[in-house]
C-alpha cells in the first residue's frame, strides 16, 4: 500500500488551495489556546440569579418563532419555551461532544504522541470536557429537565461513531460544532438574552473556533489522501449524520413542559418556512466548505437535502 508522507502533502492541493502544514496549523492554534482559554467555573458567576423577563435564547432562533402555534402563545410561555429549548440544545451539545473526544481519540492513537497536532487534539478534548460540564451546569442553572436525545439515535451514534472513518468523524465534528456556532454567535451579543447564557456562548464561540479551523484543515487533508471507498463512506455517513442532527436538534418533549401538543408542534416547525430558513442558514457556512471539498457528492448531497440542512 502506498503511504502519503507529509512532504507529499504538503505538494497536494484541493479546490481551495495548497494544503498546510500539518504541525504549523497545530503551532498556531496551541499558541491561541494558551491565550484565549477559559475555566467556565471561575469566568462565570454560577450564582446569579435568573433575570426576570430575558430569553434563555433569541427569540428568532426558537423552532416554533413565527408559526400559528407561536402566534397564538403568551410572551410567558414563549420564554419558557426558550428556557426549554436551550436546556435541549445544551443537552444535545453535551451528547455530541462526548462522541467527538472519542473521535479524536481514536483519530490520534497511532499519531507521534509528541507533536503538536496530537497535543492540539489533547488541547481540544480538555476544551470539551470543561464545555460538556458548562452546559450542564447551564442547564442545572436555568431549573430545567435535561433533554438527551431519543434512545434509538443515542444507539445509532454508536455505530456511526464505531465504523466512521477518519474524514468521517471530521466532517461530524462540523457538522456539530459549526450551525450551533452559528447561533450562538447571534446569542452572546443579543442582550435580550440571560446574562449567563450569553456568557456560556461567549466562552464556546470564542473556542469552538479553534476547534474549526483544527477540523476544517484536517478534511481537507483527508479528503485530498484517503482512497475513494473512504471518501464514499465519508459522503454517505456524513449525509446520515446531517439528518440524526437535524432530527434531534430540538427535543419534543419541551412542548410538552411548556402545555404544548408534541405532536401538532413537531407538525409546525417541519412546515415553517422559518425554521428552513434558520437552518439552512446556520448550516451554509458548512454546506458551501463541504461543496468545495467534495464531501456532498453522489448520494451524500440527497442525504443532506433529506436532513433539511441544504436547500
Amino acid at each position: 500500500m502506498t503511504t502519503v508522507t507529509e512532504r507529499d502533502v504538503q505538494l497536494l492541493r484541493d479546490a481551495l488551495g495548497p494544503l498546510r502544514d500539518r504541525e504549523q496549523i497545530a503551532e498556531r492554534l496551541l499558541e491561541a489556546s494558551a491565550k484565549h482559554s477559559f475555566d467556565p467555573d471561575k469566568e462565570l458567576d454560577w450564582d446569579s440569579p435568573v433575570e426576570d423577563g430575558k430569553w434563555f435564547w433569541p427569540p428568532e432562533l426558537i423552532s416554533l418563532y413565527d408559526t400559528p402555534m407561536w402566534r397564538r402563545m403568551s410572551q410567558e410561555q414563549r420564554q419558557e419555551l426558550a428556557r426549554h429549548e436551550a436546556a435541549s440544545l445544551a443537552s444535545l451539545g453535551i451528547w455530541f461532544e462526548i462522541i467527538l473526544m472519542q473521535l479524536l481519540v481514536r483519530h490520534i492513537y497511532d499519531k507521534p504522541v509528541v507533536s503538536n497536532h496530537v497535543r492540539y487534539a489533547l488541547t481540544e478534548i480538555a476544551d470539551e470536557c470543561r464545555h460538556s460540564m458548562m452546559f450542564g451546569r447551564m442547564i442545572t442553572w436555568g431549573g430545567t429537565p435535561c433533554y438527551p436525545v431519543p434512545r434509538r439515535y443515542h444507539n445509532l451514534a454508536r455505530v456511526l461513531k464505531t465504523v466512521s472513518t477518519t474524514p468521517g468523524s471530521f466532517a461530524a465534528t462540523l457538522l456539530g460544532e459549526e450551525i450551533l456556532d452559528w447561533m450562538q454567535r447571534l446569542t452572546f451579543p443579543d442582550e435580550r438574552v440571560q446574562t449567563l447564557v450569553r456568557g456560556v456562548t461567549r466562552i464556546h464561540v470564542v473556542e469552538e473556533a479553534r476547534h474549526v479551523r483544527y477540523a476544517r484543515e484536517e478534511l481537507r487533508r483527508q479528503m485530498v489522501t484517503a482512497p475513494r471507498w473512504e471518501r464514499e463512506l465519508t459522503r454517505v455517513s456524513c449525509g446520515e449524520a446531517a439528518r440524526v442532527f437535524s432530527v434531534c436538534f430540538v427535543n419534543p418533549q419541551v412542548y410538552a413542559h411548556v402545555g404544548l401538543d408534541p405532536q401538532e408542534a413537531v407538525a409546525q416547525v417541519k412546515a415553517s418556512g422559518h425554521r428552513a430558513e434558520v437552518m439552512q442558514s446556520g448550516a451554509k457556512r458548512l454546506t458551501d466548505f463541504f461543496d468545495d471539498i467534495g464531501v456532498l457528492n453522489g448520494v451524500g448531497r440527497r442525504l443532506w437535502k433529506n436532513s433539511g440542512l441544504l436547500a
